[in-house]
């Protein structure tokens, strides 16, 4: 296997879940797993663009992370391409549905030895990541 998959039903609109990937502000406060904050660097939110920062992680390290935004079909669609070690890309789409948004979240590796030794970490941190998108979403109703 080196595709993890994972989605969740979020109770607003594809547009408000867009605004809350699109806006760096707003990323920053979600991305990555329970306890990570984010310093962002360059944030080109463009198909192509860059997208450099550095995860800060409860255990007081720091993780510098190099993507490019490969393709952006707004508010429905980012496909973020991670550039640094562990090469992957991952696939966000937005769907309404009848509670609100559907988010489908696929990490797909390119090697199967890389997805295999990361798949402890990798399968609850998009939970989890998927969890503060929630509650970013929930918090910020009104964006």
């Amino acid at each position: 296997m080196t595709t993890f998959n994972t989605s969740r039903e979020i109770p607003a609109t594809v547009e408000k879940v867009f605004a809350a990937i699109k806006d760096p502000q707003r990323l920053a406060l979600w991305w990555g797993p329970a306890g990570f904050t984010n310093t962002f660097k360059v944030f080109e939110f463009t198909n192509g663009g860059q997208w450099s920062f550095t995860m800060h992680g409860p255990d007081g390290k720091n993780y510098p992370n190099e993507n490019m935004f490969a393709e952006i079909e707004a508010p429905t669609k980012v496909v973020v391409q991670h550039v640094s070690e562990p090469v992957f890309r991952l696939t966000i789409r937005l769907a309404s549905s009848t509670k609100g948004t559907v988010v489908s979240w696929s990490q797909a590796f390119e090697s199967p030895e890389v997805a295999s030794r990361l798949e402890h970490i990798c399968v609850p941190a998009n939970e989890q990541n998927l969890d503060r998108l929630t509650a970013e979403v929930s918090r910020s109703p009104d964006r």
